[in-house]
């Protein structure tokens, strides 16, 4: 399936918080928030599997790349299994991270980047990238 560019492509990030809690928060300098998550249910599990680069790498300056991508894996014996694939690049480094999503097949592995209000963020607990 061919990547798709994301809204957030071409905007600058303050801050990226929440990397290591499934729920990821990016900052941009203009005032936009924005939302990596998976919308959890029943009968099946998805979760961030492995970050690549330095998120560190991505502050401060103009996101040149900014994707997401999904590969399932068609040899899954049971229900359906498949990872989301994000990818940002910044004249400081490259990110990709990896989402992971199982289940029994009639529940969707899908994951969400949506722009989101600052007071949504506020609401949540606050996790440090």
């Amino acid at each position: 399936m061919p990547a798709t560019i994301l809204p957030i492509c071409g905007k600058t990030l303050t801050a990226v918080k929440g990397i290591d809690a499934s729920d990821v928060w990016f900052y941009c300098d203009d005032g936009t928030v924005y939302r990596m998550f998976h919308y959890q249910d029943c009968c099946e599990s998805v979760g961030i599997e492995q970050v690549d680069g330095d998120i560190a790498d991505l502050i401060g300056a103009p996101l040149s790349m900014a994707e997401e991508s999904f590969e399932s894996d068609e040899d899954y014996d049971y229900g359906s299994r498949g990872w989301t694939f994000y990818r940002f690049a910044t004249v400081k480094g490259y990110v990709t991270i990896r989402w992971i999503g199982e289940s029994n097949g009639y529940y969707s592995i899908g994951v969400n980047f949506d722009q989101e209000s600052v007071q949504d963020y506020e609401s949540e607990q606050d996790y440090d990238a």
